[in-house]
């Protein structure tokens, strides 16, 4: 089993994280953001991966509690990936939520880049701040050592939007950790390593 364990303590936050790659969507999150517990929780049933998140925000500030999970999330990922021998490594999924219509790509190259070309005019839907959409994707780029590019092909909604995004990087991503049938014991890649 795909799976690993990690906690990240700083002066902002406490996150713990337990992620299995090989589950079933499971999930238990609390981050103390409803609509970022709500996005976290379709990213697992739409992955297929168990998880469980929980934070303790010392000085209250959502901004840390996103960049802080995104960045423990992430480095979980590279960790029970290992060393991705046999995965498929790249995934894509265009998603329909509605009105909004997502295009995300992923590749678990080992090389860090995210962009999310994705416009919303709302400073907020819920409790969340839409300026966080982005910079969650960055640093989970980051941690997990991954390229990802989204794209807004269509919508107006905000909730639809960011909902479609989560929903449509968790398929792709899926595709991505899914392993190759006929190269189970090959790396991804002609230089041998990723």
């Amino acid at each position: 089993m795909r799976q690993c364990a990690k906690v990240r303590k700083t002066a902002e936050t406490e996150i713990s994280v337990n992620l299995n790659i090989d589950g079933n969507g499971a999930k238990k999150i609390n981050t103390g953001i409803k609509f970022f517990d709500h996005m976290l929780e379709q990213l697992a049933h739409h992955a297929g991966f168990d998880l469980e998140i929980n934070v303790v925000s010392h000085d209250k500030d959502n901004h840390h509690v996103v960049e802080d999970v995104a960045i423990t999330l992430g480095s979980a990922l590279a960790e029970a990936l290992g060393d991705k021998k046999g995965i498929t490594r790249y995934g894509e999924k265009i998603l329909p939520m509605d009105e909004a219509l997502i295009l995300s790509v992923v590749d678990l190259s080992g090389r860090i880049f995210s962009k999310v070309d994705v416009t919303v005019r709302d400073e907020r839907t819920s409790d969340f701040e839409t300026v966080l959409l982005p910079h969650f994707f960055a640093s989970f780029a980051q941690s997990a050592l991954m390229t990802i590019h989204i794209k807004m092909l269509d919508g107006f909604d905000t909730h639809h939007i960011i909902e479609a995004v989560f929903k449509s990087f968790a398929r792709a991503l899926k595709t991505a950790v899914s392993y190759d049938a006929n190269n189970m014991d090959k790396i991804p890649s002609t230089k041998g390593v990723l």
